[in-house]
């Protein structure tokens, strides 16, 4: 069956355009790549060392997005979005070429990443998925957040809960199975900020490419983007969706079941490191 083969894209797939931190421009291309090499980006703005693989053991940051480095200090930061969308659509193998430290932003979504590579195609080879299956309860904490995965018998269930103080985005629940429901709403689910944290985030070096284009802004009960929300759970959405990318560090299809509660990228990294031992 080829749900159970490993799959790249059949063509190049090219995208471009601004770091969401950085704003610096950026240009992509994803290519297809052979069996059991697995996802792995290179820099084609270096000349020598510029590999630098999408391992959960190879994060080095995860403020506000998920940056990798390899043992060069070679980084690629916010792959987050484009990791989920690969996860996704069910790709196993892909080179990706860039040319500067960070994957663009485009809309702040997966939604142009998923669209692009579906109007290609894909191609399935003989080789197996790679499957990694949980066999006992692993949890971790920081606080009042909190992550776990325990054993699920098909199926990648993720289960999420935000709490806001701000009255528009409150508490927000959703529950998915990654490999059977639809996605859609997952992968067109935008980052988001409230409107008096930009300032200090922008302090910190942040955000220099936010803008409305590509970010939801929460200002007191109102959104400021013009055409509002894509779906009523965006919010928790776009945490689901950062939270499948970052699952996809550990370079295998996961069976298992997430709960997590006001969780980010620091905590499915934590989860990951206790969960798989090398």
């Amino acid at each position: 069956m080829s749900l159970l083969t490993q799959k790249t894209l059949k063509k190049n797939v090219k995208l471009n355009g601004v770091g969401l931190h950085s704003g610096n421009k950026v240009n992509l291309n994803i290519k297809p790549s052979e069996p059991n090499t697995g996802i792995y980006f290179k820099r084609v703005d270096l000349s020598s060392n510029n590999i630098v693989f999408p391992n959960f053991s190879n994060v080095s940051n995860t403020d506000l997005n998920t940056t990798i480095s390899n043992e060069f200090g070679v980084k690629v930061s916010t792959i987050e979005h484009l990791m989920g969308a690969l996860f996704g659509l069910g790709i196993d193998n892909a080179l990706i070429e860039i040319d500067n430290d960070e994957v663009p932003i485009l809309d702040g979504s997966a939604k142009d990443f998923i669209d692009e590579i579906i109007k290609f195609g894909l191609q399935t080879s003989n080789a197996p998925i790679k499957i990694i299956k949980i066999n006992k309860k692993i949890n971790f904490e920081d606080g009042e957040r909190y992550i776990s995965i325990e054993p699920s018998k098909l199926s990648l269930d993720i289960d999420f809960q935000i709490k806001y103080s701000n009255e528009l985005i409150g508490n927000q629940r959703n529950k998915i199975n990654v490999y059977e429901d639809d996605l859609n709403d997952i992968f067109n689910s935008r980052t988001f900020c409230l409107y008096e944290d930009i300032e200090k985030i922008k302090s910190l070096g942040l955000a220099k490419g936010g803008s409305l284009d590509n970010a939801v802004v929460v200002k007191g009960k109102k959104i400021l983007n013009e055409t509002g929300l894509r779906n009523s759970k965006e919010f928790v959405n776009h945490k689901i969706l950062d939270c499948i990318g970052d699952l996809y560090t550990s370079g295998y299809r996961v069976i298992g079941s997430v709960i997590c509660s006001q969780g980010g990228h620091f905590l499915t990294n934590k989860l990951l490191k206790k969960s798989i031992r090398k």
